[in-house]
């Protein structure tokens, strides 16, 4: 078994359930798709609290769902949008792809390589144990990688325009990931992760 070229068995912890897929979106247009979405999704600057200080996150987002699939992070609780036909037609896709169902997107917006997102996990109660995460990247590439808890073991690889990363089983509660900053990217990424939140 291997993940992002790596053979998992000799170097890695076997609880990493993760899958890359270079190119999911058949024959759409990305840059199409990536237009649409930067000019109909209503972005959100957030403020995050880290360690008593409170800063602007680096990045844009904006959440989107069925009702009452509410959703908070960091403190933050999202405002929730309904869902566009496009972010429609894309669930579609990281649906069939994966063989899971969602029931709601975080949309992401990094506008340079400036923009980022430490490490962290998604392993909010509303998510469950062992949540299937689809993480769909349109835009530049960008480097992403995995940090074992215990071991410190870190996994990375540059995701690619059209491409598609699926998290499951014990992905969120051993592992950690990040979208580092890299100075040297200039054009925007728009990081689409499907999921299913526990509703009220």
């Amino acid at each position: 078994m291997s993940l992002f070229g790596i053979e998992t068995e000799e170097i890695l912890p076997y609880d990493l359930s993760a899958t890359y897929t270079p190119w999911v979106l058949g024959d759409l247009d990305s840059e199409r798709i990536f237009q649409q979405l930067f000019n109909e999704t209503p972005w959100l600057s957030q403020k995050i609290t880290v360690f008593g200080k409170t800063y602007d996150e680096p990045r844009r987002v904006s959440w989107h769902g069925d009702p009452n699939a509410h959703y908070s992070y960091s403190g933050i609780s999202m405002q929730l949008n309904p869902w566009t036909p496009l972010l429609q037609e894309l669930r579609e896709i990281c649906e069939e792809r994966s063989n899971h169902s969602f029931n709601s997107v975080l949309v992401n917006l990094y506008r340079n390589g400036q923009d980022k997102n430490g490490w962290h996990s998604d392993n909010e109660p509303e998510l469950g144990t062992e949540p299937v995460i689809a993480s769909l990247s349109i835009g530049a590439s960008r480097r992403f990688k995995f940090r074992h808890r215990e071991t410190k073991v870190v996994v990375e690889r540059t995701l690619e325009n059209g491409s598609l990363v699926v998290m499951s089983g014990l992905s969120q509660k051993n592992w950690e990931h990040e979208v580092p900053r890299q100075a040297n990217v200039t054009e925007p990424r728009i990081n689409l992760t499907f999921r299913s939140v526990r509703t009220k």
